[in-house]
């Protein structure tokens, strides 16, 4: 589905219903990430809702620069066209990073969060100059220093090895990402601010599922969200790395299933 936002044209997709349940997928990848939850929750009872990101997946990418301001203030213009007051939000990697700045400008919006494979610090400055770079890159007209750099980092290397089906799949969601999405995406993630401070004010039930061999968020920053997150719960997947909710879909599942059908 599609509709005009803020601008541009935003793809998502909705199943289900009952309890909303918004999830925000990560850098560069698009909705289709979370099929299996889609299936999952919508069966379970929930009214799952997955958009594209401004530039990612089918949606426009607009002319504005990136910034996570910008990408929440569409998934507010999403919620609101949809008729949702309140939903429970989950982000992944860059898309905790849109979430953080949801619950700090719209809190009134979300009944519970969780974060999934991300961190609540900003970018130092050796991580500014590679995006910086990546930036550069893509605007000399070599996106593909993108899916080069990102796919060594998502997949645990037991999925490597035995799933080549699956990281090719998702290389190819990368690689089929427009160069001016790329940019946004990486402005958004390069500006961010620290939102460690807004940790410990968090006042609604928290589900943190961090990955055992994540390589690009280390497991210690989940670790570390948690226990910085009053009454946060902690869910550390096995054999699993940055696509934890595609390497490991059943325990991811049913850890976030129990989440949701508790709070």
């Amino acid at each position: 589905m599609r509709v005009k936002l803020n601008g541009i044209q935003l793809a998502y997709e909705e199943a289900g219903k009952g309890p909303a349940v918004l999830l925000i997928h990560g850098f560069p990848l698009s909705r289709k990430m979370w099929r299996s939850q889609v299936q999952a929750l919508s069966e379970a009872g929930f009214r799952v809702v997955v958009p594209d990101l401004r530039g990612f997946g089918e949606s426009e990418s607009g002319t504005g620069t990136g910034s996570t301001d910008l990408l929440a203030d569409d998934l507010i213009a999403l919620l609101d066209h949809l008729g949702i007051e309140i939903a429970v939000v989950g982000g992944m990697s860059m898309g905790g990073y849109v979430m953080l700045n949801l619950l700090a400008r719209y809190p009134e919006r979300f009944s519970a969060a969780c974060f999934i494979v991300t961190r609540a610090d900003a970018d130092d400055e050796t991580a500014r100059d590679k995006r910086n770079h990546l930036i550069s890159e893509i605007q000399a007209g070599r996106p593909e220093v993108v899916p080069n750099a990102f796919t060594p980092l998502l997949f645990a290397d037991q999925t490597v090895a035995e799933r080549a089906e699956l990281v090719d799949e998702v290389r190819g969601w990368m690689t089929g990402t427009s160069p001016a999405g790329l940019v946004v995406g990486l402005e958004a993630i390069r500006d961010r601010g620290d939102s460690s401070v807004l940790l410990p004010q968090l006042k609604i039930p928290v589900l943190v599922l961090g990955a055992k061999e994540d390589k690009a968020i280390p497991p210690e920053k989940s670790t570390d969200l948690a226990e910085q997150i009053p009454g946060a719960q902690l869910s550390m997947l096995s054999a699993a790395g940055h696509m934890a909710n595609m390497e490991q879909s059943e325990a991811f599942n049913a850890a976030l299933l129990d989440f949701l059908r508790n709070n």
